[in-house]
């Protein structure tokens, strides 16, 4: 099932198959690694649900609500 990162429930896993947006933000997103086929662990969300953090190519990365609603994943109960 595809849904986009700020739908994760915390220690969900899944890979990315899709970044959405454009411009600065895409280009944002893929230099810190957030690019398709790269696994994702939600680590923990702020109380308010802004921003995320999740751990993806062994580092934590800290991500607002809008940059995760442009990031696609499969979940691994699907994989």
């Amino acid at each position: 099932m595809q849904i986009s990162l700020d739908k994760f429930k915390i220690k969900q896993k899944g890979m990315i198959v899709a970044v959405k947006g454009e411009g600065i933000v895409r280009k944002r997103l893929f230099d810190m690694g957030v690019t398709p086929g790269a696994s994702v662990v939600l680590v923990k969300k702020a109380p308010l649900g802004d921003p995320l953090e999740i751990t993806i190519r062994n580092y934590e990365l800290s991500l607002r609500k809008s940059e995760a609603q442009n990031i696609i994943l499969e979940t691994e109960d699907e994989l």
